[in-house]
């Protein structure tokens, strides 16, 4: 720490993002990227792009904010762009946030409490049930914002519709932001609740279902008097914040929605694989609808087995959260990456049982 740093951040602790060696090849099942390759076309569209580096991109993102709108039903008023999802968090979290705080599950993205710590945003956390679920009562009188990930980040379980429409009607007065960086993968989407409600926010990202987690791109849908404040932050600390080739890398994987849909139906299929073996191994899943499985195991440690896998080359994600700290988080991969997971497992366990 320098004698210069302002001391309100004196105490800021970053995210701490999934590892990303470059010391030899890993199965990667650790930061929930797709295994798939972008759709056909986009390396193409962004190549197209290169001879005009010289640009600025355009500042509107209209590009993306049409096929996005297209998609979701909705117009390009209702839509902000971010260079991730995580900068479309972070302007929303410094447009809203700074005068009413922010209430959020105790497990959940750890990005929410770094923005509130780096914004100075008041949050708590409201505890997840015993079977990792979030009730929408535990939220009823809280006059803060709301902001959750739904299929939870961690966990993957989801929360219905039916469920976040309730929690946006608890308090009309009150912001519901809801992360949807993985809805793609067996959830069904808030996205047209914001048609009927003021003060709801739905954030998505391409990183995950649509396979551009090295592009950037990510989303805010919400009425047009909320993305208006959303763009005048974008607009006030970063107006070209998306890259020429991301904004058609994006826009034309929009274009490209039976590859989409091939690739998630592979994902899903590998999870209920992956859960299945799991589940007779003697692990405890947890039921997600997100392109990774929480899992842990009464007989190995959840950082044990995460440091046993790296030695045989595949990453996984360990969190020392005390909730969590029994589990190991793992990415779905392709069919064949999740078997060598598998019998990496297997052998795991069979040297535990040997051993005692």
């Amino acid at each position: 720490m320098s004698r210069f740093l302002s001391r309100a951040l004196a105490g800021l602790k970053p995210y701490v993002p999934g590892e990303q060696p470059q010391d030899k090849k890993y199965i990667k099942l650790n930061t929930n990227e797709s295994p798939y390759p972008p759709a056909k076309g986009v390396a193409e569209a962004t190549y197209g792009q290169a001879e005009k580096l010289n640009l600025y991109s355009d500042p509107d993102c209209l590009l993306i904010k049409r096929a996005a709108a297209a998609v979701c039903g909705l117009g390009t008023g209702n839509v902000s762009v971010g260079n991730g999802s995580d900068e479309v968090l972070a302007h929303i979290f410094r447009a809203f946030l700074q005068d009413t705080g922010v209430a959020f599950p105790d497990v959940t993205y750890g990005f929410y409490p770094v923005l509130c710590s780096l914004l100075g945003i008041k949050y708590k956390t409201v505890p997840l049930r015993g079977d990792f679920s979030i009730d929408v009562s535990d939220y009823e009188g809280i006059d803060s914002a709301v902001c959750i990930a739904n299929p939870n980040a961690q966990t993957g379980v989801y929360l219905a519709p039916e469920k976040v429409e309730e929690l946006v009607l608890q308090n009309r007065g009150r912001l519901v932001i809801v992360d949807e960086a993985y809805i793609d993968f067996g959830g069904s989407s808030a996205v047209p609740l914001v048609k009927k409600y003021d003060n709801l926010i739905v954030v998505q990202t391409m990183s995950k279902s649509r396979s551009l987690a090295g592009a950037r791109v990510g989303f805010a849908f919400a009425s047009k008097q909320l993305i208006s404040d959303i763009e005048a932050v974008r607009c006030s600390f970063n107006p070209y914040n998306v890259n020429r080739m991301s904004m058609y890398a994006a826009a034309m994987s929009l274009e490209q929605d039976e590859y989409f849909r091939s690739c998630v139906d592979k994902i899903v299929f590998a999870r209920v694989y992956t859960a299945t073996k799991l589940g007779k191994m003697g692990f405890e899943v947890l039921p997600s609808r997100a392109n990774f499985l929480l899992a842990r195991h009464s007989g190995v440690g959840g950082e044990e087995l995460y440091e046993k896998l790296k030695e045989r080359g595949i990453l996984v994600r360990h969190f020392g959260d005390e909730r969590i700290k029994d589990f190991v988080r793992v990415s779905v991969g392709t069919r064949a990456q999740m078997d060598e997971f598998l019998n990496a497992v297997q052998k795991i366990l069979e040297e535990r049982d040997a051993e005692g």
